[in-house]
């Protein structure tokens, strides 16, 4: 779509020109029953002809590095809600992407679900060294998760505020920062933003 106004850069270049490979990952996994849970990671790489031997061994990797080598040859419905979005991050991640786009990849699960898996993503992004842009309207997933907050309007969407988040741990997990003595105060800080009228 051609913006009304603004510009989206990438690395100081436009995005058009950037050459930027964007993954994107959605609320729901959208894994496919009909395939295999290995054929389901694999299938942004089969689609766009990329399926070599080296990227087999990359996706190889990553299921064995969290915890699905086990499940590759089973269907999505033997997985657990959990396991289903490790698997979709997984296929998001098998493509390389320089820049990740998560739109409330937690909101289909249960609670205790969705706190165990935000720390598993976390984790991984962190590890693969990815840069994610996160949507959530959970103040807590935010808080938890993020370098930086962005606080939107209504719509048309502007940007309210700028939160950066700083914790003093030393190996910062998700639920690590939930029990941090900062969180209070980011919430307190983002939840009076997010009511007041502007």
């Amino acid at each position: 779509m051609t913006p009304s106004e603004g510009e989206i850069t990438l690395n100081n270049l436009p995005l058009k020109k950037a050459g930027a490979n964007i993954g994107y990952m959605l609320q729901k996994d959208h894994l496919f029953e009909w395939r295999t849970v290995y054929s389901n990671v694999t299938l942004g790489l089969e689609i766009q002809h990329r399926l070599t031997p080296k990227t087999r061994e990359n996706v190889d990797i990553m299921l064995e590095t969290y915890g699905l080598s086990g499940f590759r040859d089973s269907r999505p419905s033997q997985l657990s809600g959990g396991m289903r979005q490790r698997a979709a991050l997984i296929r998001t991640l098998a493509l390389e992407p320089d820049l990740l786009l998560l739109d409330e990849p937690f909101s289909a699960l249960d609670y205790q679900t969705r706190l165990s898996v935000c720390d598993d993503i976390a984790g991984i992004i962190k590890k693969e060294q990815k840069t994610a842009i996160l949507v959530t309207h959970d103040l807590s997933e935010a808080i938890s998760m993020a370098d930086e907050i962005l606080v939107l309007s209504r719509r048309p969407g502007r940007i309210r505020k700028q939160v950066p988040i700083h914790f003093a741990m030393e190996e910062r997990t998700p639920m690590g920062c939930r029990n941090a003595p900062e969180f209070k105060d980011y919430f307190n800080l983002i939840w009076k933003e997010l009511n007041t009228n502007a």
